[in-house]
């Protein structure tokens, strides 16, 4: 019942952010300069023909009436239609969500994965994996995952055609070769994430390592690996979980670029494409599509808290 009333009182309480976050991209948008209307029409298109597209669209109307009426559209479960292509906006995103959904999720797993043990083992053994673990934490912080990604396409797509150059298949259609178009987008996107995860880690066993009852344990002879799995790194995971997912939350950033590198559509993709033509009902859904997620991100996190550490279920 505790876990029900955590998930319900987090979901109530990001309905104000979710309102807040539509509401700030609507006047963020609105302020760009560009006007729908006028490239549906093109230049030479006459003066009544602009003012009943732009009607049409319902642009005619004030801004907070525009707001309003994507709003009513929302309680309804309606995103509206893309100002150019007409198709649902829900449709549309719920199509590209699930290739940004693979990337996110396959990028953390990995990420997580290499990252604590590389943590654990520098903390354990010392010496030259941490200086490892250092210059990696530089590297990742330092190499965009555009410009990663790109080296990774020319040696890996091109030179040696182990992997596919772009494009997605779905997991249901082929899972061999869904797997095969995620392992560049993943690799790229995950190195510098690797490295956050090792430091941090690493830097929490150690911690962990100098507190008093795990030297009382090693003193009467309980075996160093059940002091590390199940007392070392249970204590040391809370800052790990933190730094996972703010992660997690930054490879949905992430996703524009590699996404426009490889030619996946996915959410980055559609975004980036809306923006440039000024498609508000595209832009917003997709703003809307994200924030749940980075919402869902943190619920998850909490959760996570609540299961290793009984004092913050309490």
């Amino acid at each position: 019942m505790a876990i029900l009333r955590l998930v319900v009182r987090r979901l109530l309480s990001s309905l104000p952010l979710l309102f807040i976050v539509s509401a700030f991209t609507f006047v963020l948008v609105s302020l760009v300069p560009g006007d729908p209307a006028r490239t549906i029409v093109g230049q030479h298109a006459t003066e009544e023909q602009y003012e009943n597209v732009r009607a049409q669209l319902g642009l005619d109307e004030s801004l907070p009436v525009q707001y309003w009426n994507w709003l009513e559209g929302v309680v309804r479960g309606d995103l509206g239609a893309s100002l150019f292509s007409g198709e649902p906006v829900t449709a549309m995103l719920n199509n590209r969500l699930p290739v940004s959904l693979s990337l996110i999720i396959a990028a953390t797993v990995v990420s997580g994965i290499a990252g604590v043990a590389l943590g654990v083992l520098s903390a354990r053994r010392g010496g030259a994996l941490v200086r490892t673990v250092d210059v990696l934490a530089l590297l990742g912080l330092a190499v965009p995952a555009f410009w990663l990604a790109l080296v990774l396409i020319a040696f890996f797509a091109v030179q040696f055609r182990w992997l596919p150059v772009t494009g997605y298949v779905p997991l249901g259609e082929d899972p061999v070769e869904w797997a095969r178009s995620l392992v560049l987008p993943v690799v790229s996107m995950s190195l510098s994430a690797v490295a956050i995860i090792a430091k941090q880690t690493r830097d929490s066993v150690l911690d962990t390592m100098t507190k008093d009852f795990i030297r009382v344990m090693e003193a009467n002879g309980f075996r160093d690996r059940s002091i590390l799995y199940r007392h070392i790194l249970r204590n040391a995971a809370l800052p790990v979980v933190t730094v996972l997912g703010v992660v997690m939350v930054s490879l949905l950033a992430g996703t524009v670029f590699v996404e426009t590198v490889f030619a996946m559509p996915g959410l980055g993709g559609v975004t980036q494409q809306a923006t440039v033509q000024h498609d508000i009902p595209v832009i917003q859904g997709a703003v809307l599509y994200i924030t749940v997620v980075v919402v869902v991100v943190n619920l998850l996190v909490d959760l996570a808290y609540g299961r290793l550490d009984p004092r913050v279920r309490a």
